[in-house]
């Protein structure tokens, strides 16, 4: 028994360490996911236009796809909500007053405001 004991506290700590780092993934994640649907901006997928909750069934679809892929926020971004795997024509995304972009730019724009914010935070 005593044997065992090392190797339960090794599977402990390396489920841990899992967890500790698909926490900030996960909160990432579910930041975009808000940031998605609640934009006033229109997702263009393959020549038609999503509003924000629209788009985000789709990239939740796609998430939830590819979940065993996706190991980072940039991951979420780039298999879940940067182009169509049938045509390959890039999402793009068109918000008011600005320039039309891909949605990759725009996420991964979004995605670092979200981390600069939290660094301010833990200040």
């Amino acid at each position: 028994m005593n044997k065992l004991f090392p190797v339960a506290i090794m599977t402990l700590v390396g489920t841990f360490t899992l967890t500790s780092h698909a926490i900030p993934t996960q909160l990432e994640i579910q930041h975009l996911f808000t940031f998605i649907k609640s934009t006033q901006c229109q997702y263009e997928r393959n020549g038609t236009f999503h509003n924000g909750t629209e788009a985000l069934q789709h990239i939740q679809k796609k998430y939830e796809y590819y979940m065993d892929d996706i190991h980072s926020s940039e991951d979420f971004i780039k298999y879940s909500a940067t182009k169509s795997q049938m045509s390959g024509n890039k999402y793009r995304v068109h918000c008011p007053g600005q320039a039309i972009q891909d949605s990759s730019v725009w996420l991964t724009d979004e995605l670092k405001n979200y981390r600069a914010g939290k660094q301010k935070a833990v200040r």
